[in-house]
């Protein structure tokens, strides 16, 4: 008698989701923290919120994805560390607003469960909470045979934080005068991808494993760097200082990102020779012959996060950052203006 169709001979192999859940437990339960109510594997993460110290929490929340820099990390077959991109991309844009990252849940879609792979993964995204002060309180892995190819994942991910009514950072009070605060990248970051594989792997026909020695080590090795996760050096200055405006710096650039925080009647004046360019954006321009305005806006041109603050301030400000080895730079300065980026 022949036998019937079953789930796992369609593609989806539940003991090998059984399997990586408690390949995965370990690195999740190590991003717990006061709040967490829940162990791994329930249907919902509980979270208890700590009233004290707040007259009014607000929630902020954020949702992103890691983009096409997943495809270099399955060319390279390493999966250890795009899990911090995944973190990184929403608890910077949660933090920008003042918020202090309590949680955050993964999503995880496989053209085939492999738990070991899965598992490195997950550890990545562990790791990205671990430095941002978060819990991992959840998520999903979904197995999607016949959507994605067999090798093939896509990793997204959705952040919340807590940040005091009267705290909340949104810019509204950023006048002409104010300093304006760059904090460096880490290189690409998470943005640009489709252009930059276009250019070093296809224009320039460099393989991953390809090393240069304008980078020190291989392509694949620069675009894998991960997204840096702001939170540990920007939190303890939001209880110091009187920031006004902060902007995460991902696609679009200083060019799109800025203006989002600035309020009518105001420009922001950069200067770009007063920051460090990374080598990866010179190359990436000069292989692919990039116009310098394609270049600012589609990536972060070494500047990951912006911050504006008074003049008054930001000397302090620069010094503190100094103080826990961060080579933030005074970038430029809020001027009268329609809401844009002007490069002096």
């Amino acid at each position: 008698m022949d036998e019937g169709l079953t789930y796992a001979g369609a593609g989806v192999d539940i003991d090998a989701g059984e399997k990586a859940v408690r390949l995965m437990r370990d690195a999740v339960r190590s991003t717990f923290r006061p709040g967490v109510l829940t162990d791994i594997g329930g249907f919902g993460g509980f979270f208890a919120l700590d009233r004290a110290g707040y007259r009014e929490p607000v929630l902020v929340a954020g949702a992103d994805g890691v983009g096409t820099k997943l495809r270099v990390a399955m060319l390279m077959d390493r999966h250890d560390t795009i899990g911090i991109d995944a973190v990184a991309m929403c608890v910077n844009d949660i933090l920008v607003h003042g918020a202090q990252p309590l949680f955050f849940l993964d999503y995880l879609a496989v053209g085939r469960l492999a738990p070991e792979k899965a598992a490195a993964i997950v550890a990545g995204v562990a790791t990205g909470c671990r430095q941002a002060g978060c819990a991992l309180l959840g998520g999903e892995t979904a197995e999607m045979p016949g959507f994605y190819g067999a090798d093939e994942y896509d990793l997204a991910g959705f952040a919340v934080g807590v940040v005091e009514r009267a705290g909340i950072i949104d810019g509204r009070t950023i006048r002409p005068g104010d300093r304006v605060i760059g904090l460096p990248s880490a290189g690409l970051h998470s943005n640009g991808y489709s252009l930059a594989r276009k250019v070093l792997l296809e224009v320039a026909g460099y393989g991953v494993d390809t090393y240069l020695a304008a980078l020190g080590r291989a392509v694949g090795e620069e675009m894998l760097e991960p997204t840096r996760i702001y939170a540990p050096v920007v939190l303890p200055l939001l209880k110091k200082y009187g920031i006004k405006g902060m902007a995460h710096i991902t696609g679009g650039g200083l060019v799109e990102n800025i203006p989002r925080i600035l309020p009518a009647g105001t420009a922001v004046e950069l200067n770009r020779s007063v920051w460090r360019l990374p080598p990866v954006f010179s190359l990436i321009q000069e292989l692919g012959k990039i116009a310098e305005t394609e270049m600012l806006r589609t990536f972060n041109m070494g500047i990951g996060l912006v911050m504006v603050a008074p003049a008054a301030e930001a000397g302090n400000i620069l010094k503190d950052l100094a103080d826990v080895g961060e080579e933030a730079c005074l970038i430029g300065e809020v001027v009268e203006g329609d809401r844009k980026v002007i490069f002096v």
